[in-house]
Parts: structure tokens; sequence; C-alpha cells
């Protein structure tokens, strides 16, 4: 681990461009706005920062243990932004969560500014054998070691750690924490399935495509998860968490304790536990009267 002193000249090497061309390169993902030294105290990480495998692993279990999945501010009325400074703004300095297109962004910004090749990709959420769901899902490809990982910290369930990438883009199981997933070739073209070992059967999470994905790609799936009167995200208060040994996940009023091998213990809150959880288990807080209209939220299936 560096020395402080070495941190410190490390941070500064890792939070501007260093040449003119840097400096008035196109940076159409905004990570130079990135404050990284607030980011690492965020998500509470002071190892390593060389782009390694090694690096990018820490940084991944660092960003899901302290930034929860979410998508409370549709339940507040506001809408969520996916503009990299509003991001920013919630995640880091408002000590919030997000959803994908929030999580994705900010991490790839960061691994961006430690060095490392980031690919963003989209991807159709949902198991095999249902019609094909529009694109509402962001993921990331990165270069690492001379390898290839899929590092997604914002799926809810995320997996605990980056997937390894063969050259081919798909992978043979592999196990991390107690979890199994795998990567495999799907029917349509360039699109591979993220599959997790779920109570001994094999279950889809999501498709993702290999092709370009810019911001107004983001814009306009995020557009649809959060206003579309059919998206999960705009009729029930959904918020995870992952822990070293557990997934904890709150969907309206359903509360579920997922353990490796895909145990669940599931019961329902009442309007106490739930507002309870949000500061106790899923680390956020909210005024009173923030938390008034969470309560008075719709409550969806759960």
């Amino acid at each position: 681990r560096p020395t402080h002193a070495g941190r410190a000249r490390h941070l500064m090497a890792a939070t501007g461009p260093t040449t003119p061309d840097e400096a008035t390169a196109p940076d159409e993902w905004s990570v130079r706005n990135l404050d990284l030294d607030a980011y690492l105290q965020r998500i509470g990480y002071d190892g390593p920062l060389d782009p390694s495998h090694a690096t990018l692993a820490g940084l991944h279990r660092a960003h899901l243990a302290a930034i929860p999945f979410e998508n409370l501010d549709l339940m507040l009325g506001r809408g969520v932004r996916v503009d990299f400074d509003s991001i920013q703004a919630k995640l880091v300095f408002a000590n919030r969560g997000g959803y994908c297109y929030e999580q994705g962004q900010l991490f790839g910004a960061v691994l961006e500014r430690l060095g490392y090749q980031v690919d963003r990709l989209l991807a159709r959420v949902g198991p095999d054998g249902e019609p094909v769901r529009p694109r509402t899902h962001l993921t990331l490809r990165v270069g690492a070691d001379g390898g290839t990982w899929l590092a997604d910290v914002g799926f809810g369930n995320s997996p605990p750690g980056p997937l390894e990438l063969g050259k081919t883009n798909t992978s043979a199981p592999q196990e991390l924490d107690g979890w199994t997933y795998e990567i495999a070739p799907d029917d349509a073209e360039e699109t591979w399935k993220v599959r997790e070992l779920q109570a001994g059967e094999w279950v889809t999470l999501y498709r993702y495509e290999d092709r370009p994905v810019y911001p107004a790609d983001v814009v306009l799936s995020n557009h649809f998860t959060a206003t579309y009167p059919e998206s999960w995200f705009t009729w029930q208060p959904i918020v995870a968490r992952r822990y070293p040994d557990a997934v904890h996940a709150l969907v309206g009023r359903m509360y579920t304790i997922t353990t490796p091998g895909h145990v669940k213990n599931r019961r329902t809150l009442s309007d106490e536990e739930f507002a309870t959880s949000l500061s106790d288990v899923f680390g956020l807080t909210f005024t009173d009267e923030e938390l008034a209209t969470l309560v008075a939220a719709p409550r969806g299936a759960g």
C-alpha cells in the first residue's frame, strides 16, 4: 500500500489531465469533472490505485458496500438526472445511492481516470423465454492486466466483484464469495448473457450488446426507466445494498435478504420498519418531510 505522501502524489496525478493535449481532448463522459479524492473518501477506499485487476476488484467491492442501489428520487417526485455533475453531486457529495445509469457512469469515470480502458454497454434485463425488453441497464467492460472484465456496480444484486471475460467475451462458471456466474453467447448477434446460478439453476440476469454507447443513449434509456408507467422504477421504492455475506433488498414493502446459493429470507415491513431500514440497513438519510413522502409513496407489489 502506498505511503501517505506517495498516495497524495498519485491522487494529484490522477485528478486531471497532465498535458495540453489531454486537457483539450474530447471528454464525452465528463471524466475530467470527477473529484477522485472525494469519491475514494465516499467509498472508504485507501488501497492501491494502479490500473490492475486487484485495484479494480477492491474498488468494485468498496463501491458496492458504500453506495446503495436506489430509485427513491422518483418516489420523491424529483426525477433522475444522468449528466455526470448531477450524478456526482448526488452519489458522492449527498451520500445517496442511485441506479445503473448513475452508478455505472460514476464508476466508469473513476476507472478511466485511473488509466483503465472502459466500454459502456447497454443491456436488456430479464430471464430467457420472455419477449425482448428495452435496453434499460448500463454495465461496464474494463481492460486490466492484459485481460478484460465485466464490472457492474449498478444492478441491485450486482456480482460482488468483476467477472473475467475470455477473448470471445464468454467465461466458464466463476465463483465470487460463494456466488457463481457465467457469461455465455446469446442467440442475437454480438450479444452475451450474464447468468447467475440460483438454487442450482442458471438464470439470465441480463443480455449486454457489444455496440458503442453514447451519453445520449443513456439519457434516452433513463427517460424510459424513470417515466414509463410500466417501468418497475416508477411505482414502487427499490433499494438494495450488498453486504459481505448477503444482498439486502427492499421492493415496495418486501424486505429480502439473499445469501449465497440464492437462499432468501423475506418479510413485509411496516411503515415504521420501512423508514428505519432506509438508514439502518441501506445507509440513507432523509429529512422528516422526505421520509413522510417516501412512506406515503406507492408500495407496488411488495
